[in-house]
């Protein structure tokens, strides 16, 4: 078992990143990476200032660590081998994580950058020779019986990998022979190339993507980014153009679109068969040990809330105006009397006091960690779009946004920078080989963020235009986050199990299952347009294998913590403050729904999702009662 390294955070902080511009420099688009402050642009260079150190660690991998390693093979009979060969293997990850992170993240800064790129797939080819050379440890640890295993996990040598062996015992009736496990694990290389592909289509067919006029006659470079901000803006026939502009050359390249997506899903079930698990969604909650229940739970439980979400569309008909409410009518704000715009500077501030109930060290932290540079924030040429966080154990985080005076990219610096936080204080507490936070509890600690900062937004708003804007943004968020996502999972679902049937995928059959979910969850107020019925086909985490679902739960779990540490009595906020913070050390120290129950959260019931989409319903009352009252004045 080894850490995956390829598993950055990458966050949806809101239905989508609605990415406006810096200032007026940015307002035609994208603009050269040199043309930034320095102080605007993450630090990565300090983990390799020159390419000799980059490839002397390359070097300690390949010719010290591996042949290492393999002199631990057939060896593994003793709690004291056992230690030996995982700290070797330890010191090995934490060069090759250092290695693999920023070769990535430094492609991530310009992916046109033929020499970065070529060092990233340098990092994952190493990982994948790492994969193969390690595979050995896992097979035979559980070769031997489950007593013997038991033992090990009980003596004192092995104190610090007692979870690390209970995990490994729970893979032993999905653990193949060595040679079948070598096999695997050099596949990982390969396994990686639909998402690959998928990144690098994306980018080329940005290059198709045309500049069009503003309402304002500006020009105007649409992106993958920028289209965002059409979105966001009050001019509809702008939002339909940029709608239609984007969607076309998705339709152009949908047939590729889908054989990608297609090949992403046949590799999720190829492993997962191997394995001998019933399903690839079975085989991919496996890794964090979360029962499937929680996965099907979560879609039953948003089906049933479903005509909550119905009421808002309805209500964004009737304030908008329109007979029918588009895919490019979603995201625009329900108030035109309120434009915020929030330099970065000034959002920094603004972060700080919103997330002041969590104590002042995690103020003092953060404060720190907005002027070390851990951050890379504007949108630059060819820059990864959206927003993650990432690093190594041996260094401090970093976070990836393309960051605009918007109060959605307030609330994204909000929700990365909690994701961030969350690996600071684990990897002061843990071990290195307890230091991987799962997903299932990352976007907790991000999400939860995000939700203090809306709560403390609306709570300080100064006028109803004001309050409006961040209620209509809260209830935006746990639209995208809760009810959209679950979509997405739902749809993963639905493809997957149609490829384990034996049946095929294709761009009109994915359309037609798009389609089909898009009427069930938007209602009979919402019109499937034929170019949004390929909205499956911009979505990234489709590439992650059964990620998306995570954000939903996880939104669920933080409102709960939320509540707990600032509602109720002086007395049991602290409390819930000092389960939170104790929650942001567990790292992988135990299973994502043991280390929540302790935090104050139980995702195996309903109860927190139907708990949140009762409030989702609450907010379209309100946003209709104040709408109601300003229009009789």
């Amino acid at each position: 078992m080894k850490k995956n390294l390829q598993r950055k955070l990458v966050c949806v902080p809101l239905a989508l990143s609605i990415l406006l511009s810096q200032s007026a420099v940015f307002a035609a688009g994208p603009v050269t990476r040199d043309s930034v402050d320095q102080k605007y642009k993450w630090s990565i260079d300090d983990i390799y200032p020159t390419k000799d150190l980059f490839d002397a660690d390359y070097k300690k991998v390949t010719e010290t660590y591996i042949p290492k390693l393999n002199s631990f093979k057939g060896h593994l009979t003793s709690a004291q081998s056992i230690k030996d060969c995982l700290n070797t293997k330890d010191e090995m990850m934490r060069i090759v994580e250092k290695l693999y992170v920023y070769a990535s993240m430094k492609s991530n800064e310009d992916e046109s950058n033929s020499p970065n790129s070529e060092k990233k797939s340098l990092t994952e080819s190493l990982n994948s020779q790492v994969g193969v050379a390690t595979a050995f440890i896992q097979t035979e640890i559980l070769a031997q019986s489950e007593d013997t295993i038991k033992k090990y996990m009980q003596d004192p040598l092995l104190a610090d990998y007692k979870h690390y062996i209970d995990r490994l015992l729970k893979e032993k009736a999905h653990t193949l022979s060595q040679g079948e496990e070598e096999i695997l694990a050099a596949a990982s290389d390969m396994a990686s190339s639909p998402d690959d592909i998928y990144s690098k289509l994306k980018t080329d067919m940005e290059g198709f993507l045309p500049t069009i006029k503003d309402p304002e006659n500006k020009d105007f470079k649409i992106t993958n980014s920028s289209y965002g901000s059409m979105l966001d803006n009050q001019n509809r026939d702008f939002r339909k153009k940029g709608f239609e502009e984007l969607y076309s050359v998705y339709d152009k390249e949908k047939n590729s679109l889908a054989a990608t997506l297609n090949a992403e899903v046949k590799k999720n079930e190829f492993f997962a068969k191997e394995r001998k698990y019933n399903s690839a969604e079975e085989a991919a909650l496996a890794d964090e040990n979360i029962p499937v229940a929680v996965y099907d739970n979560l879609v039953s439980s948003v089906d049933k809330n479903v005509n909550s979400l119905h009421k808002y569309v309805t209500l964004r008909k009737k304030i908008l105006g329109v007979d029918k409410v588009h895919l490019y009518d979603m995201y625009v704000p329900l108030t035109k009397n309120f434009d915020v715009k929030i330099p970065y500077e000034d959002g920094k501030k603004l972060v700080l006091k919103g997330l002041a109930p969590l104590g002042q060290d995690y103020i003092d932290v953060l404060s720190n960690a907005f002027e070390s540079r851990w951050a890379d924030v504007y949108e630059t040429n060819n820059k990864y779009s959206g927003a993650y966080q990432w690093g190594t154990y041996d260094t401090h985080p970093y976070v990836l946004m393309n960051y605009d005076e918007s109060a959605d990219s307030v609330l994204t610096t909000a929700h990365e920078f909690g994701h961030a936080m969350n690996a600071y204080y684990t990897n002061k507490t843990q071990k290195y080989v307890n230091s991987e936070q799962p997903i299932f509890t990352a976007e907790v600690a991000s999400t939860a963020n995000e939700l203090m900062m809306l709560r403390y937004l609306i709570n300080n708003a100064k006028t109803d235009d004001e309050k409006l804007y961040y209620i209509n943004t809260l209830a935006e968020d746990i639209r995208g986050t809760v009810y959209t996502q679950t979509m997405y999972a739902e749809f993963e679902k639905m493809i997957h199990e149609r490829v384990e049937k034996g049946e095929g995928i294709s761009a009109d059959s994915l359309s037609s299952m798009w389609k089909d979910l898009m009427v069930k969850y938007y209602g009979d107020d919402f019109q499937d347009d034929e170019l949004a019925n390929l909205w499956w086909a911009r979505i990234p985490h489709f590439y992650m294998n059964f990620y998306v679902y995570k954000y939903a739960t996880s939104m669920a779990a933080s409102n709960q913590l939320v509540k707990n540490m600032t509602e109720g009595t002086d007395a049991s906020k602290a409390e819930g403050v000092k389960k939170y913070r104790n929650f942001l050390t567990s790292g992988s120290s135990d299973y994502p729904i043991e280390t929540l129950k302790k935090a104050g959260v139980d995702v195996t019931t309903s109860e927190s999702v139907d708990n949140l989409l009762k409030e989702f319903d609450q907010l379209v009352d309100q946003m209709d009662q104040i709408l109601s009252k300003q229009q009789k004045k």
